[in-house]
């Protein structure tokens, strides 16, 4: 009775959480179709005293929690007892062996493993190449009319496997749940019960979280739980359900509808798994919030205990000194504070007559430094920026004619990259013109500089 029952509302329909009113509903029925066949006596308890039954201790065949936010208790079924089950449900005889799937399964796995740890390039290549061509030659082949179809049988096998390794997925599921939960209970009794530091509760608890999840189990889980959370492929995955829920051999098989949505059920079990992952941070979360107050305390019981003693005291002056400290603080001498050993220096003076050179020194160069005034430069932009919300370098040269040559146009670049508002654009160029001090016409190539009112942005 009750492995028909756990099979009929959990596995069959591939559910991860029942609430209490509707299992308790289902086993109502359950029971009363046992009744009418086998008599009042066979099954006496209430529907609600057996689920309780079972989701004790003592049996473990059904977990009993409550989701957050919720008053009403949910059910799951326990790993161990959906392999019972399992193991029970391959006793029976099946209508349908497929065989022809589950080889073509094991050769696509054992490529898999062969390419996935060839070391040789040329090899890979080869094998890449290989199947290009066979997919050139299909292609060729349907561009001719010729396609070459499944049978319904090979169809009908294709699909009963994908069922199967479809539940057996949310089994996984409870499977790595129980692993996350049994270490959160190994948490709770090991904080319950630790009396030594923080530091190494806390190692010893990200170590087990760490082995789990770094087992090939987590790993594997993570890497399923990212394909899984791409919205992409939950598209995809939809549309081949619904594809292949139309096709005539499958509807002959008439199959279970919620197949549909089997995604959305491995989501939902997923997001179990992360809840108790997340309770179990909470946990450590609130041992350290618990910790923190309890040493704040303690040392607030401290301090009040030092006010009282010195209040105690007050008005008490002793006899002798009350204490005494030989040195405000340590004289300390580190080795690596003194100074290498530096040999004195002797200078070398010589007694020598300063001779005038015989080469006169070109000084002109020291005088003729040109400082261009920034200040100037700033009042010239501002000017041609009243009449108007913008002007480019070249219009401004040729308004206030440049005075100091090549200096004057790099401090002008300069204003425009540091304190003005202004707009460079690296893809245009300008000429800007100008007069030298010898009368020598001079011009430059620069990209468009644009003086602007306003601060710029990139998509200006």
């Amino acid at each position: 009775m009750i492995a028909s029952f756990l099979h009929r509302s959990f596995v069959a329909p591939n559910m991860r959480t029942i609430p209490r009113q509707e299992l308790a509903a289902q086993l109502d029925d359950h029971l009363f179709q046992l009744h009418e066949a086998e008599g009042q006596g066979l099954y006496p308890k209430s529907a609600t005293a057996y689920l309780d039954d079972w989701a004790s201790d003592e049996r473990g065949w059904l977990r009993k929690y409550y989701p957050p936010g919720q008053d009403e208790p949910h059910y799951d079924l326990t790993s161990p007892a959906e392999h019972a089950i399992e193991w029970l449900d391959s006793l029976g005889q099946r209508a349908f062996i497929g065989t022809e799937s589950r080889l073509m399964t094991v050769f696509d796995l054992l490529k898999q493993i062969v390419d996935g740890t060839e070391l040789n390039p040329r090899t890979r290549i080869e094998e890449l190449q290989r199947r290009k061509a066979e997919i050139d030659a299909e292609v060729a082949k349907i561009r001719e009319g010729r396609l070459d179809l499944m049978e319904p049988t090979q169809v009908r096998e294709r699909f009963l496997q994908m069922t199967a390794t479809a539940r057996e997925l949310l089994s996984d599921f409870r499977a790595l749940d129980q692993n996350f939960r049994a270490l959160d209970r190994n948490v709770r009794e090991q904080i319950a019960t630790w009396d030594g530091g923080k530091g190494e509760l806390l190692q010893q608890v990200f170590g087990w979280r760490d082995l789990i999840a770094d087992s090939d189990e987590g790993r594997s889980f993570r890497a399923f739980w990212n394909l899984l959370m791409s919205p992409s492929r939950q598209d995809e995955l939809s549309r081949l359900l619904e594809r292949v829920m139309q096709l005539g051999p499958i509807r002959e098989l008439e199959p279970d509808g919620r197949i549909r949505r089997i995604h959305y059920d491995w989501l939902e079990a997923g997001e179990v798994t992360q809840r108790t992952v997340a309770r179990l941070s909470a946990q450590l979360r609130r041992y350290l919030d618990d910790q923190a107050w309890l040493e704040n305390r303690r040392i607030m019981e401290l301090i009040r205990n030092v006010e009282q003693k010195a209040l105690a005291l007050r008005g008490q002056v002793p006899d002798r000194a009350f204490a005494e400290v030989d040195e405000p603080a340590p004289e300390l001498g580190l080795p690596m504070e003194r100074l290498l050993y530096t040999p004195a220096f002797k200078a070398d003076i010589r007694n020598l007559t300063m001779e005038d050179a015989e080469v006169d020194i070109v000084t002109d160069a020291l005088y003729e430094q040109v400082h261009v005034d920034q200040a100037r430069l700033l009042a010239n932009i501002r000017r041609a920026l009243q009449t108007r919300a913008q002007v480019s370098l070249a219009m401004l040269v040729e308004e206030r004619p440049i005075e100091q040559g090549l200096a004057e146009l790099a401090t002008y670049l300069k204003l425009a990259t540091q304190e003005v508002s202004a707009v460079i654009d690296d893809e245009r160029t300008e000429l800007v013109h100008w007069t030298d001090g010898a009368g020598r016409q001079r011009r430059a190539s620069l990209p468009l500089v644009i003086f602007t009112l306003r601060e710029h942005t990139t998509d200006e």
